[in-house]
């Protein structure tokens, strides 16, 4: 099984389901997604509604996520137009997640990892400063990625006996 987890972007959803990463599954950010959702909130209402938003995402089954998708919309469709109709577009993508198992739940439904990453190649790239070449650049930002990747697979971020042994996740999840 091969999954993306990114933002809602178009080149990338474009990949994900045209020709170049066959049968590969996408999953929404879940923290994009509530950003996305909560820039159409006033300031003064943020706070309740990121509480209401975010309790979807803990959840670990798909039929409650669902109930409480719907309660959400329910409860902000009079009052935030705009951010109800950003989340309804959104979140059947951001809850692919809950089609596989559920001890992978809060690692595959966000880009954290990745950010992590990020942050790390740009904290070092800082030290250095000036490259001699873009060479250079690519040479450090690969050994720490290479790096990054063994410690991941030291502590086993995710156990794949569990997704092998998980039934394939709802197709209806990952996709538009």
């Amino acid at each position: 099984m091969r999954l993306v987890i990114s933002d809602d972007h178009e080149g990338i959803k474009a990949a994900v389901f045209g020709e170049l990463l066959p049968g590969a599954r996408w999953q929404r950010c879940t923290v994009h997604f509530e950003r996305n959702v909560l820039s159409h909130v006033p300031a003064s209402s943020m706070a309740e509604v990121a509480q209401d938003l975010s309790a979807i995402f803990k959840v670990r089954r798909e039929k409650t996520a669902r109930a409480l998708a719907g309660e959400f919309m329910e409860l902000y469709s009079k009052r935030f137009p705009k951010a109800v109709s950003v989340f309804e577009a959104g979140i059947t993508d951001a809850l692919s997640y809950l089609g596989y198992p559920g001890s992978h739940h809060a690692k595959l439904r966000t880009t954290n990892m990745l950010e992590r990453l990020f942050k790390e190649v740009k904290r070092r790239t800082r030290v250095v400063g000036v490259f001699a070449n873009e060479s250079s650049a690519a040479t450090l930002a690969t050994e720490i990625a290479l790096r990054s990747s063994e410690e991941w697979a030291l502590r086993r971020y995710l156990t794949m006996d569990a997704l092998e042994a998980a039934e394939k996740p709802n197709p209806q999840l990952s996709r538009h």
